[in-house]
């Protein structure tokens, strides 16, 4: 079985602990450094609560190596709650399921406890608009963050560094920001040596901001995220493969009415791009930000974000398929002399397969990455600018 032990936090050093133990006997331990303002009085109970859900999220990072249904928890919990991070192991594991050869009946299944008892939280409490942004130095970040900005909407940037020391430069853009510094347990995820994947990272990095959120005193977090997640990759009988099943309209519901139901009814999870696709933020983007950040942002996880990279200067490495993702989002809005990869992606013949995936092509899945769906990429590319070149296997 695989336990969830305990977490704790340490307020003299900002400094969240949470504790786990594999079914193997190995126990992992998880650091999250926050900062807390000096003039901020913040609510213990709140702040316990934020971080029980962390606790949960942040456990699938671990959970992933010797994955098992059967779970122990140190308190009790509702249907609701049960029936949501089952969802989070279920769902939001789905492509590790995928790539592992996993079916749900193998994943973890929380169970509610008869004697568990929902929080009573206090009514929203009339407050100054405090504002933080997720800002990662990709197109959606950015453009929330410059929405926010013409519209005289002051906010505080909130980045968070994964193992990483670097901060890239362009997060800097909208002031000093807030650094969030998470310290994954490397060491023994290695000594566990057990099966490896993609996890929920965006509910992740939304439970850290709503502890820091609590930390800071702020009502309104501020997330990049358009209209995605909904396309399905594959099936596992009935388990839907979802690489952004984290950023699905969703799951995002889910995770909001739990947050106002189970942490505080007074912090919410907004997004400008919710209603938008992902072709009409790159759209918009070109609009209003290329000027200001088009030789500075990239979307590219390949070249960024790495442990041990030099992040100051983000990169674009164009070989992988989020640079063929936003070659394709920004083909009807750019020339091809301002792409920022310095030459036609669609003449790489390493970028074939890859573009067929995207755009739904002779059998080939779509890449398990944060990309359009396959009709807006079709679309981008049936309006792309004329000196783009074509496919040889997409006819439009």
């Amino acid at each position: 079985m695989f336990r969830f032990q305990n977490y704790s936090f340490d307020q003299q050093r900002g400094l969240a602990s949470f504790n786990y133990e594999g079914p193997t006997g190995i126990q992992f331990t998880e650091t999250v450094e926050f900062t807390i303002p000096e003039s901020t009085f913040y609510n213990s109970k709140t702040l316990d609560r934020a971080m029980f859900l962390a606790f949960i999220v942040i456990g699938t990072s671990y959970y992933k190596a010797n994955p098992t249904k059967e779970i122990q928890l140190p308190e009790s919990i509702d249907e609701t709650q049960a029936k949501f991070f089952s969802q989070i192991y279920q769902e939001g594991l789905s492509q590790f399921a995928f790539e592992n050869g996993l079916k749900r009946t193998d994943l973890a299944h929380f169970a509610a406890s008869d004697n568990a008892e929902k929080p009573v939280l206090p009514e929203n409490s009339p407050q100054d608009h405090v504002r933080l942004v997720l800002l990662s130095g990709g197109k959606d970040s950015l453009l929330t963050a410059e929405k926010l900005y013409r519209e005289n909407l002051p906010f505080t940037s909130v980045y968070i560094s994964n193992n990483n020391a670097d901060l890239p430069e362009i997060v800097s853009s909208y002031g000093k920001p807030i650094v969030i510094r998470r310290h994954l347990d490397r060491d023994n995820l290695k000594k566990a040596a057990g099966l490896n994947g993609h996890v929920p990272v965006t509910l992740i990095n939304e439970s850290l901001a709503l502890i820091q959120a609590v930390l800071a005193g702020a009502t309104e977090i501020y997330l990049g995220l358009g209209r995605e997640g909904e396309e399905q990759h594959a099936y596992i009988d009935d388990l839907p493969v979802n690489h952004q099943w984290a950023k699905a309209p969703a799951t995002q519901k889910s995770f909001k009415s739990y947050v106002a139901s189970y942490v505080s009814k007074s912090i919410q999870f907004k997004s400008l791009l919710e209603n938008q696709t992902e072709l009409e933020i790159a759209g918009e983007f070109v609009n209003l930000c290329w000027d200001k950040y088009g030789d500075k942002f990239s979307s590219c996880n390949v070249a960024n974000y790495k442990q041990g990279n030099n992040n100051k200067t983000l990169k674009w490495c164009g070989k992988c398929p989020k640079c063929a993702n936003s070659f394709l989002l920004f083909a009807p809005y750019l020339p091809l002399e301002k792409q920022p990869f310095g030459h036609d992606l669609f003449l790489d013949p390493d970028l074939t397969d890859i573009f067929k995936g995207l755009l739904g092509v002779e059998g080939f899945i779509k890449p398990f990455e944060c990309v359009g769906t396959i009709a807006e990429l079709r679309e981008a590319y049936k309006t792309r600018l004329p000196d783009y070149s074509k496919l040889s296997f997409l006819e439009v």
